[in-house]
């Protein structure tokens, strides 16, 4: 009996410190968020009142490239991937420096017209301010893991205004296919109480229930899955040519800043030639999508995916989420006009779906779902997210993320190791099933 009181003891005391750990860094996020989010929106009103800002791009890239090499490297490319590296390779250790000059250098990017998302920003904020509360109070490097994940939800919480979807995101992105329970309550109070301080200040969030309401059908749900798998092919052609033209770029025996101002010139013809729509974060677009102001052409989602690739592989720095929601709104909406049902529906699914997919993210991608777009939708973004997860393979937008599944018994994998050194090849016993469905549809035809 004693035992187990003092069990009990224990565990309540517990809830008692991570409750307190986590409010202070649901706090800290949020502050830091807030700062960023409203210096990010001066920045881009200000370049905004000028026709040709996008010139600019050269220089912002170079000038990023030159601060993160000399005062800040962890800070370089789109944040979450840098976090989850520290998470799993240094115990969450984060240099301090990260937070300003992070900071400064995704909004140099967005507000020059550069391709990307500011969730990474936030998150990468949030868990270096994490990681320096843990080594201001000298705790154990489990510790500190926990606190860097909260800083990461509270991050993705408090910029999306998604408070249980953020919490989730940061439990979800670590591992493909496994989830920390054990840091659930410490990360769902920090994105909840991060977003809250947001709103108190003024932060502002789009938040659009689905007026359309679907009609369950056998039609209907064949479409939802045919939706899914069209997302996670989406998905798939995102990710392998961001790794194709990163590992490129890498490739060129030339000076670094001589590749900035390269790519840099590269996108400012594509701008001048193209269009300035796939330029920054894009929000307009993919909310006019939602509101059914709007519909895509069939290349956005194509050209928000080399804008991005070119931004993030040439210097530019920010997050890869806030892209990925405009290139998956853009592909919901063609979908949506292909097979002529409602644009805003088939948006809200994409968008979340290419999340799901791209970033092995199927249950807060699902949850982001219901809490941006109502329950109507929810079911339905649902099927769509998981058949996107699993239609995108073992490959993902964050190289760090640990493999802890296989998405089919038919495919050999190494489980355990980082996502990008994971080789996939498809079993014998596979690839005989394929030969055998292959031969029962040709006769049945």
């Amino acid at each position: 009996m004693k035992e187990r009181f003092e069990e009990q003891t224990t565990i309540f005391f517990s809830i008692l410190k991570w409750i307190g750990l986590a409010v202070i860094i649901g706090v800290l996020t949020g502050g830091s968020t807030t700062l960023f989010l409203k210096l990010l929106n001066i920045s881009a009103d200000f370049t905004g009142n000028y026709k040709y800002y996008y010139l600019a791009l050269p220089l912002s890239f170079l000038l990023c490239t030159w601060l993160i090499n000399n005062l800040a490297p962890e800070s370089k490319g789109h944040g979450t991937e840098k976090v989850i590296e520290a998470v799993h390779k240094r115990a969450g250790r984060i240099k301090l420096a990260v937070v300003p000059i992070k900071l400064f250098t995704t909004i140099v990017t967005i507000a020059s017209g550069g391709s990307v998302g500011k969730e990474g920003p936030s998150g990468q904020i949030g868990a270096a301010l994490s990681s320096s509360f843990s080594d201001l109070f000298r705790l154990n490097d489990t510790d500190r893991r926990k606190l860097v994940i909260c800083g990461i939800s509270g991050g993705f919480a408090a910029v999306f205004g998604t408070p249980i979807s953020g919490a989730i995101f940061g439990l979800e992105v670590l591992y493909v296919g496994g989830i920390m329970y054990d840091v659930m309550l410490p990360s769902f109070i920090s994105g909840i109480v991060a977003f809250h301080i947001c709103s108190i200040f003024g932060i502002t969030y789009f938040h659009g229930n689905i007026s359309f309401v679907p009609v369950f059908t056998n039609a209907f749900f064949l479409i939802i899955i045919a939706g899914g798998i069209a997302f996670g092919s989406v998905s798939f052609l995102f990710i392998e040519s961001f790794r194709a033209v990163d590992k490129w770029v890498k490739k060129w025996k030339i000076n670094e800043y001589i590749k900035n101002l390269t790519g840099g010139l590269v996108l400012i013809l594509l701008i001048y030639f193209v269009s300035t729509k796939y330029c920054g974060l894009g929000i307009d677009v993919i909310q006019n999508e939602l509101n059914n102001k709007q519909s895509a052409f069939w290349y956005d989602f194509l050209f928000k995916m080399l804008f991005t690739i070119i931004t993030l592989s040439f210097g530019g720095s920010g997050g890869v989420v806030t892209p990925i929601f405009f290139i998956g709104a853009a592909a919901g909406s063609f979908f949506a006009q292909v097979f002529h049902l409602d644009n805003a529906t088939f948006a809200a699914i994409g968008m979340v779906s290419l999340l799901a997919g791209a970033a092995n993210t199927p249950i807060a991608a699902s949850i982001m779902g219901l809490e941006l777009f109502g329950s109507v939708i929810a079911p339905y973004a649902a099927i769509s997210c998981v058949i996107s997860f699993l239609m995108t393979g073992h490959r993902s937008i964050y190289p760090s993320q640990i493999l802890s599944m296989r998405k089919t018994t038919s495919v050999n994998v190494e489980m355990g190791q980082e996502i990008h050194n994971v080789e996939a090849s498809v079993k014998s016993k596979g690839r005989y099933k394929l030969y055998r469905f292959w031969k029962f549809w040709k006769f049945r035809k």
